[in-house]
C-alpha cells in the first residue's frame, strides 16, 4: 500500500473513533459498559465504510522466469519402421525429453507428426503420409514472436506437402537428427507414372512413366507394363553413374469399358535392398461416350476461355467454341452454352425445340432479353439499358446437386443490365443477386428441371474473374473448375433426379483416405436434414464387412474411409428411415508411398539446417547435440516481473460485516430499551 492510502486508514479510524465517542459517551454522558459496547460496534461500522470507500490496495510482486521452448518432432510415419530406424527414434527421443540439463534450460516439448501433428503420447510409425510442412505450421501458430530451436528426428522423405526447407520462420535453428542409413545403395524404382483418370472406348491413351536409379556402376533391367498375365509394353533399359533416370512415353489400347488395372514394373538380375518399389499400380476408367459442349457466342469475351479451359479439366468433356452462323446441327453436342444470345441466335433457338438439348445460358451487356423471353418459360426479364454490378449470395436451400460454396461472397461482381428478374415454376436459385449490401429479390444463378429438360442461366458476364479470384485465394483452379464441372455435369445427364444421389470414385490409392458423399431429398426433393445414412463396406476377397454412419455436413453427407487394403470392394448405402438404398463398388490399389524409399532425404535435411542456421546430426553423435543445446547462449532464460493487485479485504465481506455489526448494535439497543 501506499503512503497515501495508509494515512487515509489512520484518519478514517479517528473519525471513527470521534463519531462513535460523540455518540454514545460525549453526548449520552453515561459510561456504562453498554455504552462502551454499542460505542465500540459504532466504531466498527463507521470504519468499516471509510474502508469501503478508500478500498486498499495491496500489491505484489512476483518473479516468473519463462525458458525458451524446445520442440522435439519425431517422424511417426511408416518409412521410419521400413528404414529400420524405429527404435533408435524412440529411444534418442525419449533421452532427449528426460535430460534434465535440458528440462532446466528450454521448456521441452515432444511432438510427433506423420499425416497430422498431435502430442508424442505413443509412437506407432504407422503414419501413411509425411506431412513435414504442417508440422512447421503448427509451431509457428504455437510459439509466435518467440526464437527457439527445433530438433526434428525424421528421414526426411516428405511425401505430401509444401517444401519443408522454407517452411520454418526465420530465427527458428533446425537441427535434424537422421534417421536411417545413408550408405547409398544399389536400388531401381518406378518414381512416377502420370496417366489421364479416364480414356475413351477404341482409342489410345498416353502413359508417361519416370524411372529412377540409386547407385554407381552400370546396371540393365525390363521395363513392362502388364495387366493380369498380358504384357502389354516391355522395353529394355540401361542406368549408369551418369544416367541416373529414364521417362519413357508410350499409348496403350482402351479396347474394353469398365476400370483397368495395370501393373509398372522394372526387374534386373542384381540385389537391391528394397524392391517393393520397382512395382507401381494404375488404373484407368475407360468410357464409351464424350460429352461434347458447344459454346456458342456472336462475340468475342475472355469468358469464353474460361469456360473452355473449366470444362475441359475433365478429360470427359470436349469443348467447340462457335458462332451462331457455324452452327449445323445440333446432333453433334450433348450440352449448348449459349453466350449472351442476341438476334442472332433465333434460328438456334428454334432448332433445339425440336434437338431438346440442355442449354446453359449466360447474359450480358449484348444480351436481346425480348430474345430470351421469347424462347423459354424458366425466366421473366424485364431489363433496362443500365448496366449494373451484381454480387453473388449463395443459397444454403439449393437441392439440384451437391455442391459446396468455394466463396461466392467475395467474388468479384458480375455486369448485366439492371431490372427484375422473375423465377418461374420448376426453378432453382443457386445464387441470389446483390448490390453492393442490399440483397435483391432477383437471382443470379439458376437451375431448372422440368421432365427430361434441364436448363442453367447465369445472369451476368465477367465470370472469367470469378476463376481468376478463386486462383488468387486458393493457388490453384481446382475449386471453380469443379463448379463449372458439375454444372456441365447436371446438364449433361437426363436421368430422372433420385432421392438419394452417392458420389464416389471407382478407384483410390491405398493409403489414401477415401471420400464419399451422399445427399438424401424428401418427396419434394429438398435436402433431408434428419436423415440416417450408412454405408456397409464389403471386401470382395475375405467377405468381410463394416458399416460406417455418414457425418452431416453443408448440404451433404460424408464419410472418409482409411486404413483399407488394396483389393476390390462393394458397398450399399442406407437411409434407415424410408429404406432407401444405392449399391457401388470401387477398387484400392496396391501402392503404399511411405515404402518407396530406401535413403533418408539427407540433401533437403542439410538445405533446411542450412537456411535456419543449424546443424544436421546423426543417432550416434546425439549426445554431442545435447552438449550443443546446452552450450548455446543464444537461448536464455527470461525473467518476467508479475505485478498483482488486490484489495485488503474484499468487499463483499465489508458489506456482510457491516450488516452483522449494524444488526447486533439494533439488537443491544432494542434488548436494553434505548430505541
Amino acid at each position: 500500500m501506499t503512503a497515501s492510502t495508509i494515512l487515509l486508514l489512520v484518519l478514517s479510524a479517528f473519525a471513527a473513533f470521534g463519531l462513535s465517542f460523540y455518540q454514545y459517551i460525549f453526548k449520552a454522558k453515561k459510561t456504562g459498559r453498554l455504552h462502551y459496547l454499542l460505542a465500540f460496534l459504532r466504531f466498527i461500522a463507521f470504519f468499516l465504510v471509510f474502508l469501503l470507500l478508500i478500498n486498499p490496495v495491496i500489491t505484489t510482486k512476483d518473479l516468473e522466469t519463462v525458458k525458451t521452448p524446445l520442440p522435439i518432432l519425431v517422424d511417426n510415419s511408416q518409412s521410419i519402421k521400413e528404414l529400420r530406424a524405429d527404435s533408435i527414434a524412440k529411444l534418442i527421443s525419449e533421452k532427449l525429453a528426460d535430460n534434465k540439463s535440458l528440462k532446466e534450460k528450454y521448456d521441452v516439448q515432444l511432438y510427433s507428426f506423420a499425416d497430422g501433428f498431435e502430442n508424442a503420447d505413443s509412437l506407432n510409425f504407422k503414419g501413411k503420409q509425411t506431412h513435414i510442412d504442417q508440422a512447421a505450421q503448427n509451431l509457428k501458430q504455437l510459439y509466435r514472436n518467440t526464437n527457439y530451436p527445433v530438433v526434428m528426428l525424421t528421414d526426411g522423405n516428405q511425401t505430401i506437402g509444401n517444401d519443408y526447407v522454407y517452411s520454418f520462420r526465420e530465427n527458428t535453428a533446425v537441427y535434424p537428427l537422421v534417421l536411417g542409413d545413408t550408405t547409398t545403395f544399389l536400388d531401381l524404382k518406378v518414381n512416377q507414372v502420370n496417366v489421364n483418370k479416364y480414356a475413351f472406348l477404341k482409342n489410345k491413351f498416353p502413359v508417361e512413366v519416370f524411372l529412377q536409379y540409386s547407385g554407381n556402376k552400370p546396371v540393365n533391367g525390363v521395363f513392362n507394363i502388364t495387366q493380369g498375365n498380358s504384357v502389354l509394353y516391355k522395353q529394355n533399359v540401361s542406368f549408369s553413374k551418369d544416367k541416373k533416370a529414364i521417362s519413357l512415353s508410350l499409348l496403350l489400347d482402351a479396347d474394353k469399358v469398365g476400370v483397368k488395372t495395370f501393373k509398372a514394373q522394372i526387374t534386373s538380375s542384381e540385389t537391391e535392398k528394397n524392391r517393393y518399389n520397382n512395382i507401381k499400380n494404375f488404373a484407368v476408367e475407360i468410357i464409351d461416350q464424350r460429352s461434347e459442349v458447344a459454346i456458342v457466342s456472336s462475340i468475342n469475351h475472355p469468358d469464353l476461355g474460361a469456360l473452355k479451359r473449366a470444362i475441359e479439366t475433365n478429360q470427359q468433356r470436349k469443348v467447340t467454341i462457335l458462332k451462331p452462323a457455324d452452327v449445323k446441327s445440333l446432333q453433334d453436342y450433348n450440352v449448348l452454352v449459349l453466350y449472351q444470345p442476341d438476334a442472332s441466335f433465333k434460328t438456334i433457338l428454334e432448332q433445339n425445340k425440336n434437338a431438346g438439348l440442355n442449354t446453359l445460358i449466360i447474359t450480358g451487356l449484348s444480351t436481346d432479353f425480348s430474345l430470351l423471353n421469347q424462347s423459354q418459360n424458366v425466366l421473366s426479364f424485364k431489363m433496362t439499358s443500365q448496366s449494373e454490378d451484381y454480387l453473388a449470395d449463395f443459397v444454403t436451400g439449393f437441392n439440384s446437386f451437391a455442391i459446396d460454396n468455394i466463396g461466392f461472397e467475395q467474388f468479384p461482381p458480375l455486369e448485366n443490365p439492371y431490372g427484375t428478374v422473375t423465377l418461374k415454376s420448376n426453378a432453382n436459385a443457386l445464387l441470389q443477386a446483390r448490390i453492393r449490401n442490399v440483397k435483391m429479390d432477383s437471382p443470379l444463378m439458376v437451375f431448372s428441371e422440368t421432365g427430361p429438360s434441364r436448363n442453367a442461366f447465369i445472369l451476368g458476364e465477367n465470370i472469367w474473374k470469378w476463376r481468376l479470384e478463386s486462383h488468387l485465394n486458393t493457388k490453384s483452379f481446382e475449386q471453380f473448375d469443379i463448379f463449372i464441372d458439375k454444372t456441365i455435369q447436371y446438364l449433361a445427364s437426363n436421368s430422372k433426379r433420385k432421392s438419394l444421389v452417392v458420389t464416389h470414385e471407382s478407384f483410390y490409392n491405398s493409403g489414401e483416405v477415401i471420400p464419399i458423399s451422399a445427399q438424401y431429398f424428401n418427396k419434394n426433393y429438398e435436402f433431408d436434414e434428419n436423415a440416417r445414412l450408412t454405408i456397409q463396406l464389403k471386401n470382395k476377397k475375405d467377405n468381410t464387412s463394416k458399416t460406417y454412419d455418414f457425418l452431416k455436413g453443408s448440404g451433404e453427407y460424408k464419410v472418409n474411409l482409411d486404413g483399407l487394403n488394396a483389393g476390390l470392394y462393394s458397398f450399399t448405402v442406407n437411409e434407415n428411415t424410408s429404406k432407401t438404398s444405392y449399391n457401388g463398388s470401387f477398387e484400392v490399389l496396391d501402392f503404399e508411398i511411405e515404402k518407396q524409399f530406401v535413403n533418408p532425404d539427407l540433401t533437403r535435411l542439410q538445405q533446411v539446417a542450412a537456411t535456419t542456421n543449424g546443424k544436421v546430426f546423426y543417432p550416434d553423435n546425439s549426445d554431442k547435440l545435447i552438449e550443443m543445446l546446452l552450450a548455446n547462449d543464444s537461448y536464455k532464460a527470461i525473467q518476467k516481473v508479475i505485478t498483482k493487485k488486490s484489495p485488503l479485504i474484499d468487499w463483499i465481506w465489508i458489506l456482510v460485516l457491516l450488516a452483522i455489526t449494524l444488526a447486533t448494535e439494533w439488537f443491544v439497543r432494542k434488548y436494553n430499551g434505548l430505541l
